[in-house]
């Protein structure tokens, strides 16, 4: 089997079977000769889909835009001292909120891992193979101030970001967003309630929300759309900076 002539494995690639190819040509003849076909097959496409899926996971990663790209929820250091959630943790990780179109808030003190939790998150639904992004509102607002005076700039900044299965939002009220921006947060919480989720990593309590969003209809009108189905985790006091600088 896998001695396959060059016809063959040109169809194979133009056919984009290129993982099964490979997988194909590394089978060690003398080890896999006493297996029937459908076996020596099973395990060809095993290997070949295995390749293909971290392959694909690892393009999603790489499009997402980690801040860091190396989180894992697997890995995470000092769970106890810093008195972390593991149940809520877990669950999480499944990514069974995404499916529910359900939000995820991490809340804590400056330095407390915020970031990576998100960027982890995100990094599971990857592995998953949900679309997903991650961005900081500084930048997004940047961004936001950029478009303006593009052809059809706002719409297509608003389908970007309101396509996206899960959108991780870093420093979330870090500024204090008003006029065209604040508007615009309003209209992108529309889009995504109920067809997508949303992750905010910030420093700020749900009970300082309201006031650092204008505290007016706006802030009514973004707060509905996001605190009714939403997981909230704090991320507590620990320096995760400051201990990792220390070690």
């Amino acid at each position: 089997m896998s001695g396959l002539d060059l016809e063959t494995k040109r169809k194979l690639r133009e056919m984009g079977a290129v993982e099964l190819l490979h997988a194909v040509e590394a089978q060690n003849e003398s080890l896999s000769m006493s297996l029937r076909f459908n076996e020596r097959m099973r395990m060809a496409v095993d290997e070949a889909h295995s390749a293909y899926t971290t392959g694909r996971v690892g393009g999603l990663v790489r499009r997402a835009k980690l801040r860091y790209p190396d989180a894992d929820l697997r890995t995470l250091d000092f769970v106890e001292e810093r008195g972390l959630d593991q149940t809520t943790l877990a669950s999480l990780g499944s990514c069974g909120f995404i499916a529910q179109n359900h939000n995820v808030v991490f809340q804590g003190f400056t330095g407390s891992g915020k970031s990576y939790l998100g960027c982890a998150l995100a990094k599971q639904a990857c592995r998953h193979q949900i679309r997903t992004f991650y961005v900081r509102m500084p930048d997004l607002e940047e961004e936001w101030v950029q478009v303006q005076d593009k052809p059809l700039g706002a719409s297509k900044f608003l389908k970007k970001y309101g396509s996206y299965t899960l959108l991780v939002i870093d420093e979330w009220l870090l500024d204090r967003p008003d006029g065209d921006f604040l508007r615009m947060l309003l209209e992108l919480m529309e889009r995504r309630y109920g067809t997508s989720s949303t992750v905010f990593c910030t420093q700020y309590p749900k009970k300082d929300w309201h006031q650092r969003l204008g505290s007016g209809v706006h802030a009514d009108a973004i707060m509905d759309r996001i605190i009714h189905n939403t997981t909230w985790f704090e991320t507590g006091t620990y320096n995760m900076r400051e201990q990792l600088s220390s070690s």
